[in-house]
């Protein structure tokens, strides 16, 4: 059975609620997730039109740069390669930057995004996310740090360049892969 738990992280069972500045109120009646940027076809998806898409369900770990590791997490959502498949990224399109409430940005490798088990998640546990985690939409990639799964996202713009988000701008690791301690930016 392989490992489960990254180097240097601690196992919890609680789901710490960690953020920068103030929770946001997201109404999902004026809600838009747009998918644009180096795509032949950008759109934008009311709440309920995300809503009507197949919707997916994955139970995964999540792993915090701040060192706690929780197992067997249910989040439901939409398949975040779906909405980039209907997007028809051009050539080059290598990165995407997801843009989130309050300024918040994040950068991914597509290759990161292109997996089954990555969502535009809007619930856990078969309930809605709540605003203190995420909700109503939030990037869940699981096989990255956390901080990669960003809250509050509503845009996913495709870029050639690899571009540093909020948290990379301020020293975090490009990709943070936890398996590999990607914590900061010295990190291999």
């Amino acid at each position: 059975m392989p490992e489960r738990l990254p180097p240097n992280q601690r196992l919890v069972t609680n789901w710490p609620v960690l953020h920068y500045g103030t929770v946001p109120s997201v109404d999902p009646a004026r809600f838009r997730l747009s998918i644009g940027g180096m795509v032949e076809a950008p759109f934008s998806l009311s709440w309920a039109e995300l809503m009507a898409l197949p919707q997916h369900e994955v139970t995964v770990d999540i792993h915090c740069v701040t060192g706690w590791s929780r197992y067997d997490n249910r989040f439901s959502g939409v398949r975040v390669a779906d909405l980039i498949a209907r997007a028809r990224p051009k050539p080059g399109a290598r990165y995407a930057v997801a843009a989130c409430a309050q300024g918040f940005t994040t950068n991914l490798p597509l290759d990161d995004l292109m997996r089954p088990d990555v969502l535009f998640a809007h619930a856990h546990g078969g309930q809605p996310l709540s605003p203190e985690h995420g909700g109503p939409l939030r990037l869940m990639v699981p096989h990255l740090y956390f901080w990669k799964s960003a809250k509050w996202v509503h845009g996913l713009d495709l870029v050639a360049e690899d571009e540093p988000g909020f948290w990379e701008r301020a020293g975090y690791h490009m990709r943070g892969d936890p398996w590999r301690e990607q914590r900061f930016q010295d990190d291999l």
